[in-house]
């Protein structure tokens, strides 16, 4: 039985930060409103899970069916697929993205209409001095890369070049660990433990996101990786958070094989919330594969 929970939306668009606020002008709200009815109509109820039920009139979703799957009352809903000046946040446009099943570009779409600003895709990263550098590339062979608290992969050396090398020939939408391997199945494929990896990895990205609590790249990030992955929302949503620290990696290496590692994380002196994520061999047998990931 849906309910129309018009209190809980009120309380939804006072919590949300002064950064995620839209205030869009009469014409951009009205495409908002068309898009998002365009949108739910192209999905079925099958689509969603949901039992098809008898007398359908509506083509698509019922507006009290995308509020019921996104978490928010119908009443909000059908004032913002109205084009009523109402506010929303990037966490509440995310769930109804989801619902929708809107691809990035379509997710991107319905921010920027709704007003909250978007972000590039791919920021503008800091300068890496020269000296870590030299520290990356002095550790190869052993696969080395620095990334700031996001996960954000600010550089590299060639032994990592190496062992991911699909990361550079097909390229991810962002330099992101998380990104790649929770979105680009042609990065995941290399990571064969990645599944028993991903809670531990989401849990120390939970716990670096504490320093970064409303920062506006930081929200968007999330709510873009939450509209893309499922999985990742699930992880996400537990809460569970853990410190950088050594971990047991499986890759796969279309030449090499299956390369058993150990990833250390090492702090980096003057840039703080940076690691240098260095991989070293588990065992003998992939100490000694290690060179043939230059093949």
């Amino acid at each position: 039985m849906m309910v129309d929970m018009v209190a809980e939306s009120a309380i939804e668009l006072r919590e949300v930060s002064v950064q995620g606020i839209a205030r869009p002008s009469d014409a951009r709200r009205d495409e908002l409103a068309a898009f998002l009815r365009t949108r739910r109509a192209r999905l079925s109820p099958a689509d969603v899970g949901l039992p098809p039920g008898i007398r359908r009139r509506t083509v698509g979703l019922r507006r009290e069916e995308v509020a019921q799957l996104a978490g928010v009352g119908v009443t909000w809903y059908t004032w913002l697929e109205q084009g009523r000046p109402i506010n929303a946040s990037v966490q509440v446009l995310s769930a109804i993205s989801r619902t929708l099943r809107l691809d990035n570009a379509e997710h991107d779409h319905l921010l920027r209409l709704a007003g909250v600003h978007i972000f590039p895709t791919q920021e503008e990263r800091a300068t890496v001095p020269a000296e870590v550098l030299e520290v990356l590339n002095s550790l190869d062979p052993m696969p080395a890369m620095l990334v700031n608290a996001r996960y954000d992969v600010l550089a590299q050396n060639e032994a990592y070049q190496a062992l991911l090398r699909d990361w550079h020939t097909q390229p991810c939408e962002r330099r992101n660990v998380l990104w790649c391997c929770f979105t680009e199945p042609d990065v995941r494929r290399h990571y064969l433990n990645f599944e028993a990896e991903a809670p531990r990895i989401v849990a120390t990205f939970r716990s670096a996101y504490a320093q970064h609590v409303g920062e506006s790249a930081w929200q968007h990030f999330i709510a873009c990786l939450s509209a893309r992955s499922p999985e990742f929302t699930e992880l996400w949503e537990r809460h569970d958070v853990a410190q950088p620290g050594q971990q047991q990696k499986v890759f796969w290496h279309d030449v090499a094989g299956e390369l058993r590692m150990i990833s250390t994380s090492l702090a980096v002196s003057g840039l703080p919330d940076h690691r240098i994520i260095v991989c070293t061999p588990a065992d003998d047998d992939t100490r000694a594969r290690l060179p043939l990931i230059r093949g």
